[in-house]
Parts: C-alpha cells; sequence; structure tokens
C-alpha cells in the first residue's frame, strides 16, 4: 500500500477505519525529515497490511498541533484508535522495524484497560 497523505478532512476517516495506522510528522524544509523518508517509504513496502501515513505539519498546522507535534520528524502508532507510541526522531530502519514488531505484539484489551483506568483516576 503506498503512503497515504493525511489532512484535516481525511484524518479521522483514515485511522477510525484501519486498525493500525504508523503516522509520520514531517516538512518539506526538514533535514532529518528527508533522512527518515526513504526508511518509512521502504517499510511500508515490507508491511502492506498496515496504513502508513504522512502529515505535512506545514499544510497541516491543526493536526500538528492537535497532537501537540514540538519536533519532527515524529512518529505515531495508532491501534485500534489508541495512540500507542509517539516519539520524534528519524529512526534507523532496524528501530523502526522493532517498534512495528513491539506495536503488533501488544494487547490492546489491556491498552484500552489502561486508557480506560487512566481517565477514570485523571
Amino acid at each position: 500500500m503506498s503512503t497515504v497523505e493525511l489532512t484535516k478532512e481525511n484524518f479521522d476517516e483514515v485511522v477510525s477505519s484501519h486498525d493500525f495506522v504508523l503516522i509520520d510528522f514531517w516538512a518539506d524544509w526538514c533535514g532529518p525529515c528527508k533522512m527518515f523518508a526513504p526508511v518509512y517509504d521502504k517499510s511500508s513496502q515490507t508491511h502492506p497490511d498496515l496504513v502508513f501515513a504522512k502529515v505535512d505539519t506545514e499544510a497541516q498546522p491543526e493536526l500538528a498541533a492537535a497532537f501537540e507535534i514540538r519536533s519532527i520528524p515524529t512518529l505515531m502508532i495508532v491501534r485500534d484508535n489508541v495512540a500507542v507510541f509517539a516519539q520524534p526522531g528519524a529512526l534507523p530502519a532496524p528501530a523502526l522495524e522493532d517498534v512495528i514488531a513491539q506495536a503488533r505484539a501488544l494487547d490492546m484489551d489491556e491498552v484500552r484497560k489502561s486508557v480506560a483506568e487512566a481517565q477514570s483516576n485523571g
């Protein structure tokens, strides 16, 4: 699957209609973003069952603000509408593959339970 460009218009639809979405927050002027782009694109070909999306923080400042993106690139992974990973910085290919494997291995019932407990205690 090719990389999906996320906008404020399609964000909710794309994220809610897929159970595993990786999101790369980036900008054209960002050197580390340009270094990370080929790693991210190659990984998208390795994992055709996952949705790889990109948010251009310059074109979509509302999305960047909504997710409190303060440095780019930032990689976020959303599973079942829950952000399970968010980290700034360009990841090397092995680290990206490790993060994907860890996110795949998560027990989403446990994650939802933890989120519910955190919200009820907050």
